[in-house]
């Protein structure tokens, strides 16, 4: 049977969304059919209650196991500031950037996901809101939406969705996704949408996710508290989002 999923209309007014490709600034990316980019599958890594549990750390980790048993891993971290890249970020607040083999100034975790994999990224292992927002502005500038109104969601959802996948192909098994910031900010609502909307377009056996989330101990009562988590993973149910995982970081 004729495989039909990469085809595109050629009618009406406006595009389709969902397909085609999302250029990152300053580099233009090779076209990749949104359904059709093989077997590879995704793992998306999001953190809860508060920031610094160690998402990357944990993504990292991850990537480097199932690399061990012979699986072929990359990584990408997705961060929902509006700067373009960190390298014009002040390091005391977002920490030393990394550049990689192609020159690209990134997230410092994606120096994390290059030791972990032993293996060199490219810029397009670091998105921002920034770079989405600017790809599709631009887009919006020369007239490719034919006149739609450009809106969060389906325009800047899709950027971001072709941005997951653009790694996606016959040589890739696993796409380890780290989404920065932390479930319920505004910021990052997009990107879990997106998220959400990738395991709906590539069928549920082919996406996981994984929700590091802390669990405070209270020392007058010597406890640990497991209701911030709680009300954590209902805040992705919310969405539309069912965790698969969870990884609790404590500090007992």
């Amino acid at each position: 049977m004729a495989d039909t999923s990469a085809s595109t209309p050629q009618s009406g007014p406006v595009p389709p969304t969902g397909t085609g490709t999302i250029p990152r600034i300053g580099a233009a990316a090779a076209p990749r059919p949104f359904r059709n980019a093989g077997t590879t599958k995704h793992i998306f890594v999001t953190g809860g209650v508060v920031s610094s549990l160690g998402k990357g750390l944990t993504a990292s980790s991850l990537g480097m196991l199932l690399r061990s048993r012979g699986l072929r891993v990359t990584m990408q971290k997705l961060d929902p500031y509006l700067n373009v890249d960190p390298g014009t970020m002040n390091p005391f607040q977002h920490g030393e950037v990394f550049v990689t083999e192609d020159g690209a100034e990134t997230d410092l975790d994606i120096g994390h996901y290059e030791r972990f994999l032993d293996e060199d990224l490219t810029a397009d292992a670091n998105v921002t809101t920034g770079q989405v927002y600017s790809t599709v502005i631009a887009k919006e500038r020369r007239g490719e939406y034919l006149g739609d109104t450009v809106q969060v969601i389906p325009h800047i959802t899709d950027a971001i969705k072709e941005s997951m996948r653009s790694q996606a192909g016959e040589d890739v098994d696993v796409i380890i996704t780290e989404i920065g910031g932390t479930v319920g900010d505004i910021e990052s609502q997009p990107f879990l949408e997106a998220a959400r909307q990738v395991r709906q377009d590539v069928g549920r056996d082919d996406v996981f996710f994984v929700h590091v989330s802390l669990v405070p101990f209270i020392g007058p009562s010597q406890e640990l508290k497991t209701k911030p988590t709680q009300h954590s993973v209902a805040a992705l149910r919310s969405i539309g989002i069912q965790t698969d995982a969870i990884v609790q970081r404590s500090d007992r």
